[in-house]
């Protein structure tokens, strides 16, 4: 029986997949999620979260949010096993839903990654002038957009290698954290001038849930937003090594691990600081994270100098990624004819060169953002970015659900399947739901319905520009 791929684009995306190297290994891709979602979402995102949530409903949110993306990730782990090709979820909606809809997806995440590109240099750059006040942001911002360039263009290893150690400063950073947090907790290292900090007294000094249970869907978004990134295994699977090995090793992994890195990190931060000191102050920009007012409870010297210094590498390790999904999400949309073939193109290293320089150029209107504060800086960025991927996580578990079904239809076996979505088709439904909830919350946010309206009208565009093709081309 034939897989309910057309043969066609089957044949065209294994073509032009040959073409990429298979240079990732499964520490790659588990790190390549990892950075993906440790970033401003945790070192900045969590605080907002804490303070409108409280401690519990901090907790719970995370929660939530992690078993959200788990669910996620389950369903394209058995699309990406399957049909492990560069640009997954566009290719996967346009066979399971529809090619318009594949065509939306693939511009929608193509666009929440390059329109923040310039906004992750640009916050880089203005917290490097904080060190260096007499140098122009330009100047920084060149720097940081030649190297993660330099990256992208080297080789896939290259630019594995080099997300790797990115994002393990950042791992670490949260691990360090959390374990001198606990030490802190429970007494083994000074607090504040206390010889300990008072056990979990933050958690319940103003009760568990002090604004009531509705915050912790308000702050669904900022949530999901925080473990934006762990789809990009679905993106790396065409340049993996043993695909249906190494990506279900690397789902679970990356998954259960920012679950145990975002709950233990809130669970330190309630702990130790009182919810309503947690969210970031304006008036300090980027750097006032709640990890630098924990560390400097500690005693910690340069506490600022270090968040400053890990933020910095999170917003870089972002930009690295984010240029990488991007550009290969362009690179599928002219494998499968949707964009001039030039797109498809991939050097003797095989990296599509075009494709990176095009996705880098559209990341250069966010770099006038000069102007702008931190905070509004990280507002726009989570608005477009927390919404493209909603669109992304619906596209993925819908894709699943007709999936299953047609191979069942097919006279297929689920067990023939090299890796399976547990509890079908509850695991694809729930997280549909959930998503398309996440993403409706966004209108209720006066600071992100223009966003919002944006991202739809986007959509709408996307629908109507590939359906003139379609009918022009025909």
């Amino acid at each position: 029986m034939q897989s309910p791929i057309q043969p066609s684009q089957h044949s065209a995306a294994e073509g032009q997949t040959s073409s990429l190297k298979r240079a990732m290994t499964k520490r790659h891709l588990i790190m390549l999620s990892l950075g993906g979602a440790i970033g401003t979402g945790l070192f900045l995102g969590s605080g907002e979260v804490i303070s409108q949530a409280g401690p519990l409903g901090a907790v719970i949110a995370y929660i939530i949010g992690g078993l959200i993306a788990y669910m996620v990730m389950l369903c394209l782990g058995e699309l990406a096993v399957h049909l492990p090709v560069s640009g997954s979820f566009g290719a996967f909606a346009s066979n399971y839903i529809g090619p318009g809809t594949g065509y939306m997806v693939s511009w929608m995440y193509w666009l929440g990654w390059s329109a923040t590109l310039g906004t992750e240099f640009t916050a880089a750059a203005l917290l490097m002038q904080e060190w260096f006040p007499s140098t122009s942001i330009w100047i920084w911002t060149l720097i940081f957009a030649s190297g993660v360039l330099l990256s992208n263009l080297s080789s896939t290893r290259t630019f594995a290698e080099s997300e790797f150690w990115l994002s393990m400063i950042k791992v670490a950073t949260v691990l360090v954290f959390i374990v001198l947090g606990f030490g802190a907790i429970f007494g083994f290292i000074p607090f504040q001038g206390y010889e300990s900090a008072p056990l979990f007294a933050n958690l319940t000094e103003h009760g568990w849930l002090p604004n009531g249970i509705f915050p912790i869907f308000a702050t669904m978004l900022i949530v999901n937003f925080a473990f934006n990134g762990t789809e990009m295994i679905g993106i790396a699977a065409g340049e993996t090594e043993n695909p249906e090995k190494n990506v279900p090793k690397a789902i679970h992994a990356a998954v259960w691990r920012l679950i145990i890195f975002f709950v233990g990190t809130i669970i330190v931060i309630s702990s130790l600081l009182p919810y309503q000191d947690a969210g970031l102050n304006a008036g300090h920009g980027l750097s006032s994270s709640p990890f630098v007012s924990v560390f400097n409870l500690m005693g910690i010297p340069y506490a600022v100098d270090i968040i400053r210094f890990v933020i910095i590498t999170a917003l870089l390790s972002t930009a690295n990624s984010g240029l990488y999904a991007a550009s290969r999400m362009m690179w599928a949309l002219a494998a499968q004819n949707q964009l001039p073939r030039v797109f498809a193109k991939v050097s003797k290293s095989g990296i599509p060169v075009l494709a990176v320089l095009v996705t880098m150029i559209g990341g250069l209107p966010g770099l006038l953002s000069e102007q702008f504060g931190a905070d509004v800086i990280f507002k726009n960025l989570l608005g477009v970015a927390a919404f493209t991927m909603v669109i992304v996580w619906m596209s993925i578990c819908w894709s699943q659900f007709n999936f299953r079904r047609q191979w069942l239809k097919q006279g297929h076996q689920v067990a023939e399947l090299k890796f399976r979505t547990p509890w079908f088709p509850l695991v694809p439904i729930l997280g549909f739901v959930c998503c398309t909830a996440t993403g409706l919350s966004m209108a209720a946010d006066p600071e992100m319905i223009s966003g919002f309206i944006g991202c739809l009208l986007f959509m709408a565009g996307c629908y109507a520009s590939y359906y003139w093709l379609y009918h022009h081309k025909n």
